[in-house]
């Protein structure tokens, strides 16, 4: 996880110094009697070394983080069996609003299973009220989920992602209580629920 973090840093600051080089943000003195100029090509030629990197350093991290799975589908696959909701929270990492979902308040004796490909990921023992509007969980069952670190709101944050087919879970907090002090923050639409 640190050499992810490390290349995608070193990309950024790589792609920062490029762009000042090329647009000619550094480097350049105004000398006295002289007219500053700039022709068209010039401006154009920049813009588009600007959008470029910017596009380059937009799409790098979701690159970098790019994992393999044991069930793949197409994203037409994916779009034929979902909702246009759990589409866009399963594989496009979204999030569902909080409270609506029932399996919030759902308390029976079960197991939870990925809504993708089956895959049974929380046991109903280990569900709890966080009180946030989503289903909880203090753990997962053994060998269900993977995650990933997930910096898209400035700060990081631990992305939970079903293991055989990567749809996108929630995310996990330090907030739990007792015995993991983990709080699985998941989303209702990427689960379903098979009674006890």
């Amino acid at each position: 996880m640190l050499s992810l973090w490390f290349c995608g840093s070193a990309l950024i600051i790589t792609s920062a110094y490029m762009i000042v080089r090329r647009c000619g943000f550094a480097g350049r003195r105004h000398e006295p009697g002289v007219r500053n100029t700039v022709n068209k090509w010039s401006i154009d030629v920049n813009r588009r070394q600007f959008a470029l990197s910017t596009l380059a350093l937009s799409v790098a991290p979701r690159a970098l983080a790019a994992q393999t799975f044991e069930i793949t589908r197409t994203d037409a696959e994916w779009r034929a069996m979902l909702t246009d909701l759990q589409y866009r929270v399963m594989r496009e990492e979204g999030t569902e609003r909080a409270g609506s979902s029932a399996l919030d308040s759902n308390y029976a004796p079960g197991t939870y299973i990925c809504r993708g490909c089956n895959l049974p990921l929380y046991a109903s023992e280990a569900k709890y009220d966080s009180g946030t509007g989503w289903p909880s969980f203090f753990e997962s069952l053994p060998n269900a989920v993977g995650t990933k670190p997930d910096r898209r709101l400035l700060y990081l944050r631990t992305e939970v992602h079903c293991r055989r087919c990567g749809s996108h879970l929630g995310h996990i907090f330090d907030d739990g209580p007792r015995p993991t002090g983990k709080r699985h923050c998941l989303n209702g639409v990427s689960l379903r629920f098979v009674p006890a």
